[in-house]
């Protein structure tokens, strides 16, 4: 059986997210980068395996899969150890919940290209792009602050999918120099997960080319 390939690049918050759940699994893979700086996730041969013209694209088990979230169902369902979602409905219910207020109310806000959209056919200044991006964030992070638990992780003593999507929107959250101290139960939970390997080895500048 070859080897999943993953269509990954280093700085894509939902790249960085699959990176997480490979990890975990424990399922070793071949990173191919698309380079969203240079424009190569808009050409012919990406948008033949990912229509959207995005990243991440992982290709498994004969399958060109896409979507962050979707990707990581699958390999919760072909890897189910460690699980990372809860197979009670009201757990499952929560952890989607605490997930999506990232992949589905953050991130599509603070993707790269709504960011670009904003600069160059709306003529935003850059100051205020940060400014929007940090205020998405904020949204979210209090919502997500008023759920968190006051010991471990969202999972609990292991990491859920909630976890894995926190940690890349942390490191975008500090790259845009937002303040963080109004949510001191995301910084502590956010530092145990950058303390195991799993997250480690997934970081932006771990995988950096």
């Amino acid at each position: 059986m070859s080897k999943p390939v993953l269509y990954d690049y280093w700085r894509s918050s939902a790249a960085y997210r699959v990176r997480i759940a490979l990890n975990l699994k424990g399922v070793a893979y071949e990173s191919r980068v698309v380079s969203l700086i240079d424009g190569e996730q808009s050409r012919a041969e990406n948008r033949a395996r990912n229509p959207q013209g995005l990243v991440p694209t992982l290709e498994i088990d004969g399958h060109e899969l896409t979507q962050s979230l979707a990707i990581i169902d699958y390999l919760d369902a072909r890897y189910p150890d460690p699980a990372l979602v809860s197979s009670d409905p009201a757990a499952r219910s929560r952890t989607l919940a605490r997930a999506m207020v990232i992949a589905a109310d953050i991130h599509p806000l603070d993707n790269l290209r709504v960011l670009k959209y904003l600069k160059n056919e709306l003529g935003h200044e850059q100051a205020a792009i940060d400014t929007w991006y940090r205020h998405w964030i904020a949204e979210g992070f209090a919502a997500l602050e008023a759920q968190a638990p006051d010991r471990g992780l969202f999972g609990g003593d292991t990491p859920d999918l909630s976890d894995i999507c926190l940690v890349p929107q942390m490191y975008n959250a500090r790259r845009f120099e937002t303040d963080l101290a109004p949510y001191p139960k995301l910084v502590r939970i956010d530092a145990a997960l950058n303390g195991q390997d799993a997250f480690a080895q997934a970081t932006p500048e771990a995988v950096k080319p």
